[in-house]
Formats: C-alpha cells, sequence, structure tokens
C-alpha cells in the first residue's frame, strides 16, 4: 500500500540518521547494562498491551535485545519536553545509564503555547545531561504524522509545520555532538506509515510498530559499537489482540473527545494560519 503525501515531503535533515529496517552491523563489544527510556505515552509503551493488562512497547523489547539487565523507564503519558527535563532527566542521571533514549515532543506540537526556542533549550540540557554523565543518547526526527492522523486541513497544516521546526530541534541537538547522539528518522521506516503500524488511536505505535521502533534503535546502536545479542524480531508476538469492538468503543469514549480538546487548544493557530491564507490568496 502507498500513501500519498497530503502535504510537502519533510525537509531532509542536514546529518545523516541511520534508518530503520537496515541490516544490523556485526555485534559490537561494548555491553549495555542499564537502559533508561524518558519521553511520553510511546515509551510507556501504549499501543503494545499484554495479556492480563498493562503495556509493553519498545523498551522493553529494546532492553530484550541488548540483553540490558536494568531497563530504568521513566516515560509518562502527556509528557512533554519540559516534564522530562524537570522530573524524568534527575531520576535517569541517578541511574547512571549506558544508553538513554528520549522519546518526546509530539505532545508539544499538540499545544498552543509551542515554542521551537524553548525546545531546544530544553532538549539540549536534557541530551548534554546525559552525555555528561556517560551516557550513549538516541532521539527521534519523527515522521509526517498528518499522513497518520486524519485531520482537518487547517489543523494538519497546522501540525505539520510545527513537526518541521521539532525535527530542526533534533538535528540542531544531535550535530552538536553527532558520534555519541544517535538519530532514527521515523519518516524513512520501512512500514511506517502502514495502518497495521499503529493502533486504534493513530496516535501510538501497535505492537508491531514498537517492534520496528526497538529494531531501528538497535540498529543505531549496533553501527556505534554496542552489542546486541537478540536482535528485534518483527514478527508480533506475546501481545494482547484488540477487537473490532474494542476499537468502536475507544473512537466514541476517546478518540472524539481527545480531537476536541485539540482542535480548542491549536484554535489560535489554525485561525492564524486560515488569515495568512486569505491574505495570500488576495494579493
Amino acid at each position: 500500500m502507498t500513501v500519498q503525501p497530503l502535504l510537502a515531503p519533510l525537509p531532509t535533515a542536514p546529518i545523516t540518521p541511520i534508518a530503520p529496517g537496515t541490516p544490523i552491523p556485526p555485534a559490537g563489544t561494548r555491553q549495555v547494562g542499564t537502559l533508561a527510556t524518558l519521553g511520553d505515552s510511546t515509551c510507556v509503551g501504549l499501543g503494545d498491551p499484554v495479556p492480563g493488562g498493562g503495556w509493553r512497547g519498545f523498551p522493553v523489547l529494546l532492553r530484550d535485545a541488548l540483553g540490558a539487565p536494568t531497563l530504568v523507564n521513566l516515560g509518562r503519558t502527556g509528557a512533554r519536553m519540559a516534564s522530562v527535563r524537570d522530573e524524568q532527566l534527575p531520576v535517569a542521571l541517578v541511574a547512571a545509564p549506558d544508553v538513554a533514549v528520549l522519546f518526546v515532543g509530539m505532545n508539544d506540537t499538540l499545544r498552543s503555547d509551542f515554542d521551537p526556542e524553548t525546545l531546544h533549550a530544553h532538549c539540549a540540557a536534557i541530551v548534554g545531561a546525559l552525555r555528561t554523565a556517560g551516557a550513549h543518547v538516541l532521539i527521534l526526527r519523527y515522521h509526517d504524522h498528518t499522513q497518520v492522523f486524519r485531520l482537518p486541513a487547517p489543523l494538519r497544516r497546522a501540525l505539520y509545520g510545527r513537526i518541521v521546526a521539532l525535527n530542526a530541534v533534533t538535528e540542531a541537538v544531535a550535530a552538536g555532538d553527532p558520534t555519541a547522539i544517535g538519530v532514527l528518522d521515523l519518516d524513512v521506516l520501512p512500514g511506517g506509515y502502514e495502518p497495521s503500524s499503529w493502533s486504534v488511536d493513530r496516535l501510538h505505535p501497535s505492537e508491531r510498530g514498537h517492534r520496528m521502533l526497538a529494531a531501528g534503535f538497535a540498529a543505531l546502536l549496533a553501527g556505534s559499537g554496542f552489542a546486541v545479542p537478540h536482535p528485534v524480531s518483527l514478527e508480533c508476538a506475546g501481545g494482547r489482540e484488540v477487537t473490532a469492538v474494542q476499537r468502536a468503543a475507544w473512537l466514541v469514549v476517546k478518540g472524539v473527545p481527545w480531537l476536541v480538546r485539540r482542535g480548542r487548544d491549536l484554535g489560535p493557530v489554525i485561525l492564524q494560519g486560515l488569515v495568512g491564507e486569505l491574505l495570500r490568496v488576495a494579493r
């Protein structure tokens, strides 16, 4: 299935991220004793439910791939860059991880106070502190989420522009220490825009999507000389099947209310965009 872009393709990064889905290089010798994951609900594992309740997600899958004895998963639903810096970073520094994954930013793009300069300050502080503590850091370059989560045109344009700005923050931070900061480019994730890679809410990866993330991070680490004794399989196993009834229930109970809330929050941005478009047409 080929997904046609709704807007112009995301700008090419000035750095060269390693694309997930590429063959993992020969195993390195650097062992990971402690893996830390900082971020939002994707770090929590939402979209990858397990039998009996709870979530698994890419942090657990990546830990297993690395054979790391300790996983410190600090992810929290709704987390933004500032809250990761204030609340999660201090705990991560105490854990002294060998590898730290920072997975955050999308919640910031969905708020009316979105500010790239502030995001850059927070992101640089988080990554800098982790690097000073000796951690190898992995961060993200986001995909065009407007191809996954269908939105009204004004909201789609607003979100797309913010994703571009968020990626510029990631690129600037990573460029400061390219040998010790890996960038996972989700826009080139093979199959990343396929519906099966996303959960019912189209906001979080499905089990398959979480496996893709874990495999992509593992490839980055292998390329930096870390041992990956148990490569991540993309075959779904160990998760819980989501039924059609559960999908419909989510749409009614959570999906529509969420869209209404975000529409209100981004209302001023949408209005500004519409006015700008009318002025452009008039000229």
